[in-house]
């Protein structure tokens, strides 16, 4: 098939990185009407605080947690590197993160922020981490593993990881952004210490995320302000943004269980189209997250598989948004022991409140073609 798809007509497949944005949260957002700074103490400003106050609130209740353990943030990356290095600030002791982390915790290893202090936790071939090697390999202050893996899927044994942190004497986060909504959180089994949360990839709108820090855990800002948020987050907050947040999580955590039945079976339905076709396995192990389809294709690469599908209509991923534009082998791939060349062959698509049988079946009906082009295309 070559016939190219119009902009309504598209198939978007794409939701782990962003999805539309939900009728509650926009009408939350619309009905926020004019209002002062947050931080005014003028009646204006007293009016936002009440809205702003009533949103962490909410958000609160549905996480389980106090509505003063909830700090706003800008969104899952800025909620990553005030968790991680706002704790480091305050503990000396190295830090070890996951080899399977977003860049926004990853990419804190780097010289000049974490560098040397920061240790890489291996993982095995689905991707996961071994309790047993937190703290294995001496002192350590905070960890750091995700919940659900942006580019595989891949469920993390988080309540494990946390009683390992703890008895090595570290403080544990948790990146929860593709967790939130898409499986069930519950903060006080997983035994975490922070959580980071993103509104955009459960229909809220972009620009704003949180960090939940449990009562008692410290961090010091990671920039200079007004210290609007508990004293460590600053910048004029986003009453908006906030309310959208809280509709948003309110409407897909009411939907989670009917949405994680249905992104089974459309798993399920691509799963079986793309084991159909030689040479294309499905990765990320047994614990997956419904939503999250990722495979690999050999003798394929993955910009081109992506390019192909474009062509005809079918938005996906080659790994995570984050790195688009970026022709590179996918660290999450090799770290679970590929080669380069099968790191930079990978297709990542992810549903949302959206998507349908009937995408997925186009989907299935595309691909043997385009992974034959895909192969002669190299």
């Amino acid at each position: 098939m070559s016939e190219r798809r119009t902009d309504c007509e598209r198939i978007y497949l794409d939701h782990a990185a962003t999805g539309p944005l939900r009728g509650a949260a926009a009408s939350a957002m619309a009905g926020t009407g004019p209002i002062g700074n947050p931080a005014a103490v003028h009646t204006a400003g007293r009016r936002a605080r009440a809205m702003l106050d009533d949103a962490r609130e909410q958000i609160a209740g549905l996480l389980g947690v106090r509505p003063l353990e909830v700090v706003f943030t800008s969104g899952g990356t800025e909620a990553d590197n005030l968790a991680v290095l706002g704790a480091a600030r305050r503990d000396p002791r190295p830090v070890e993160i996951s080899a399977v982390e977003h860049a926004a915790v990853a990419g804190l290893a780097a010289p000049g922020l974490l560098g040397e202090r920061a240790r890489v936790l291996p993982v095995d071939g689905a991707g996961l981490v071994d309790p047993a090697s937190i703290g294995a390999d001496g002192a350590v202050g905070m960890v750091s593993v995700m919940a659900v893996n942006n580019e595989t899927g891949t469920v993390q044994r988080i309540a494990d990881c946390a009683e390992a942190a703890h008895q090595a004497g570290a403080l544990f986060h948790t990146d929860a952004v593709q967790a939130l909504g898409h499986i069930p959180v519950d903060l006080a089994a997983w035994g975490a210490d922070m959580a980071s949360f993103s509104a955009h990839k459960i229909g809220g709108p972009v620009g704003i995320g949180a960090l939940w820090r449990r009562r008692g855990v410290d961090v010091d800002p990671i920039g200079a302000g007004g210290g609007q948020e508990a004293g460590v987050r600053s910048g004029t907050q986003l009453v908006a943004l906030a309310r959208g947040f809280a509709a948003a999580l309110a409407e897909a955590l009411d939907e989670m269980e009917e949405s994680r039945r249905r992104w089974t079976g459309l798993r399920g339905r691509l799963v079986a189209a793309a084991g159909a076709i030689d040479g294309v396995r499905v990765d990320g192990g047994d614990d997956v997250s419904p939503s999250i389809c990722h495979l690999s294709v050999e003798g394929a690469r993955g910009d081109d598989l992506q390019l192909l599908l474009d062509q005809r209509g079918a938005d996906c991923s080659t790994g995570s948004a984050c790195h688009a534009g970026v022709s590179a082998p996918s660290q999450v791939m090799l770290a679970m022991g590929r080669s380069d060349e099968e790191a930079s062959s990978c297709l990542r698509f992810s549903f949302g409140p959206t998507t349908t049988v009937g995408d997925i079946d186009q989907v299935a009906r595309l691909l043997p073609d385009v992974v034959a082009r895909a192969r002669r295309a190299r």
